[in-house]
């Protein structure tokens, strides 16, 4: 009855992680749940407060299926304030979150046997909708050694006649490894002269931590007329829940053709949602993430001192992002096995790394208190110790 696309498609390993987490927990358990890629903090008091104006005001009905022109001028002033990034209004999207904008871009682009490149570790879902539109991933590995980036070098022997696109995340999505403007730089120079599109996913972009943030359309006014911007305000305002995420390309076709799938499936995306995220992305919301960044730099200090100081594990501290991708080849080869045993034996849940297209490793999300960070190392301390003894 089902499709034979449907039926290749897994189920993302966050979700299903934290989903099992949540459970347990209604079952009374004591769990300390480190899966989930959602800040803990609420959404910014200016953001809610738009909201309700919105709705007060009767903004409720159906709105133009790419945003209202308020949303997508707001898009357009921030990527030109934040990114040095021009774009028309006809150049930008709206959608449901930006793995919405991932699937209609998808979708518009990919065809049967056309390869994607996807730097690995990934986020889950990047391969996932690669083959459900017909795609295939070709993933580039990378490791500790290497700051989880990927060389020019290993972009250029990955490029063959039927690459269509790469797809770059910075700050990364489990790694927090960020690329620097030099480091995008020389990957431009590789796809000079090539048709091969750039999805850009820059959802953490305002959780960079050491050294600034540069957008891969920037760099170059070649990388500015192959690259596809991908953001939101999950992350940054914490605005999970709202589902909110954009999408922005020089090519106004491109935007127009994923305009016309959003038509025939979602239409608009929320209109209060709409309305409350311009206050997300004017400014208005700065101080919020200013204190969200400061805590959060705090956690992964704090973090990153502690998992290194475990024997047998080891952990790079990310540049952005609120994640630490833990490398714990000395202690298992199983990523998925440690993390399921590490939750029925301690309590604690967190992603394994072959989610991600990397074993040895799992994702630890630091988006959350600092006390149940400490006690969940403690936890995951005691368990790796207990794994040592029994070998």
């Amino acid at each position: 009855m089902l499709t034979n696309r449907i039926n290749t498609l897994s189920e993302s390993i966050t979700i299903a992680i934290t989903t099992l987490a949540q459970e347990l927990k209604a079952q009374g358990k004591d769990i300390l749940s480190f899966s989930a890629g959602e800040p803990d903090f609420d959404t910014p008091k200016v953001i809610k407060e738009a909201a309700i104006n919105a709705i007060n005001a009767g903004f409720t009905k159906y709105t133009a299926v790419d945003g209202i022109p308020a949303i997508k001028e707001a898009i357009a002033k921030k990527l030109e304030r934040d990114n040095g990034l021009k774009y028309e209004l006809n150049q930008i999207i709206v959608n449901n979150g930006a793995k919405h904008s991932l699937f209609n871009l998808f979708s518009a682009t990919i065809d049967n046997g056309d390869e994607v490149i996807i730097p690995a570790p990934y986020w889950v879902t990047y391969p996932e909708l690669v083959k459900y539109c017909g795609g295939t991933p070709v993933e580039i590995s990378t490791d500790d050694t290497s700051g989880f980036k990927i060389t020019p070098q290993q972009l250029q022997d990955a490029i063959t006649p039927k690459t269509k696109m790469i797809i770059l995340t910075t700050p990364s999505n489990p790694t927090g490894a960020v690329y620097s403007k030099d480091e995008l730089l020389a990957l431009a120079e590789v796809l000079k002269g090539t048709d091969i599109m750039v999805a850009s996913d820059e959802m953490y972009e305002k959780l960079t931590y050491d050294g600034e943030f540069t957008s891969a359309a920037s760099v170059s006014e070649d990388m500015f007329k192959r690259t596809i911007t991908i953001n939101g305000l999950s992350k940054s305002v914490a605005m999970t829940g709202w589902r909110f995420g954009y999408m922005a390309a020089y090519d106004a076709e491109l935007i127009k053709a994923t305009k016309k799938l959003q038509s025939q499936s979602t239409s608009n995306i929320n209109s209060i949602t709409q309305y409350a995220a311009i206050a997300g992305l004017d400014g208005s919301a700065n101080e919020d993430i200013a204190m969200m960044k400061k805590e959060f730099v705090k956690r992964r200090d704090e973090a990153v001192k502690l998992f290194n100081e475990v024997d047998g594990l080891s952990v790079l501290k990310p540049d952005g992002a609120f994640y630490l991708f833990v490398n714990i080849k000395e202690v298992s080869n199983d990523s998925l096995e440690f993390a399921k045993e590490l939750l029925a034996q301690k309590g604690v849940a967190v992603v394994p790394g072959v989610g991600f297209g990397s074993e040895g490793y799992f994702r630890f999300s630091f988006a959350t208190g600092i006390a149940s960070i400490r006690e969940g190392i403690k936890r995951i301390e005691d368990f790796v110790q207990e794994l040592q003894s029994n070998k």
